[in-house]
């Protein structure tokens, strides 16, 4: 065999053993599987059973949409809605004046005012702000957000300032006073937190949100702490936790902090993918606490996205998709609730919350 047929052989070979195959050329934010398996499918056109959302936010800008959504929420058997507004002053007003119109199907949550955090009055003027939301209505606070630097109300955010500052102290305290709950955001998935390379569960969707690479910042587990703090230090306050606090990839951790205080709720909202693909897990858990969780979206008012909530926790449906609303690589699967839980976790719970 000549030198050039050898040459031509050994390149032959060697490109063939480097020859990309189609994942090489897929994107992973391209990724949309289409589940193959035969297996039932359960078709949810309403909720079983009346539903209160305890966990919205102003999606709706106008009146008309504002109608859109109320014709959504008769279809699918949505009662109440809780809008999050992150707002105080003239911006909470005027969203008073869309949603107050239907004072029936919404209730209006107001922010705190967390402008001047280095002002000596910073107390004072947030609790002032709390007691004229309590005057006009407001259902209660938040969404309060704190994902390591700061907590953050809509676009206020005080910098190094986390829930168990003591500034804040009197603020948790009076809420209680007020009889109105808190809705805290505390840090965000673990996978967030976690190096983002071939070993992280959730990077499909954890590389948009990443805090890997922020030495600035308080940990997953040091906001957990804070969570703590602040509810063990007000008895007399109600928090919810919203998204399971984050603690969607150890559901114990939570387990422990609803079996130590009685003034801590969760929502459910926005972590139906990060459940669902451990549903028999996450439907004993929602069993065992039946009395402590809330229904909730923080997805829009679509109509489908409503639905594939419903399914999850209504049916025992297998191995399906909803590549709309969530971006993760593994599949979803129903939690097969019961009627008396779905009862609670829909309704009955955020009545308890909201003295109805």
């Amino acid at each position: 065999m000549s030198f050039l047929v050898l040459a031509i052989f050994f390149v032959t070979v060697t490109l063939a053993s480097h020859a990309q195959t189609p994942a090489d050329s897929i994107l992973l934010s391209n990724y949309r599987p289409v589940a193959i398996h035969k297996v039932p499918v359960t078709h949810i056109e309403r909720a079983a059973f009346p539903v209160i959302d305890i966990h919205s936010h102003p999606y709706a800008r106008t009146l008309e949409e504002v109608d859109q959504w109320i014709e959504t929420k008769n279809r699918l058997n949505i009662e109440r809605t809780a809008i999050l507004t992150y707002s105080i002053g003239e911006r909470l007003d005027s969203l008073m004046a869309v949603y107050g119109k239907y004072p029936d199907r919404f209730d209006i949550w107001c922010g705190l005012d967390l402008r001047y955090p280095e002002d000596p009055d910073f107390t004072q003027n947030v609790i002032k702000e709390m007691e004229r939301c309590h005057a006009i209505g407001g259902k209660g606070f938040g969404e309060l957000h704190d994902k390591g630097w700061g907590l953050r109300s809509g676009t206020m955010t005080a910098h190094g300032i986390h829930p168990n500052d003591p500034r804040l102290a009197p603020v948790w305290k009076r809420a209680g006073e007020l009889g109105l709950p808190i809705n805290i955001h505390v840090a965000d998935p673990i996978w967030m937190y976690e190096p983002m390379d071939e070993t992280n569960d959730g990077l499909m969707t954890a590389w948009r949100w990443r805090l890997d690479n922020r030495d600035d910042i308080i940990g997953h587990a040091g906001l957990i702490s804070i969570l703590e703090e602040i509810v063990r230090d007000n008895p007399g306050t109600t928090f919810i936790a919203c998204h399971f606090a984050n603690l969607s990839y150890d559901l114990d951790q939570l387990g422990r902090l609803l079996d130590t205080y009685p003034n801590l709720y969760a929502d459910i909202s926005a972590r139906y993918a990060e459940t669902a693909t451990i549903p028999r897990h996450t439907a004993r858990f929602i069993t065992r606490y039946q009395d402590r969780l809330l229904y909730g979206t923080d997805m829009g008012f679509n109509q489908s996205m409503y639905r594939t909530t419903f399914r999850i926790l209504e049916t025992e449906d297998e191995h399906f998709y909803d590549h709309s609303i969530f971006g993760y690589h593994w599949t979803l699967n129903g939690f097969g609730l019961s009627n008396e839980v779905l009862q609670k976790i829909y309704r009955n719970n955020a009545l308890k919350i909201l003295n109805q």
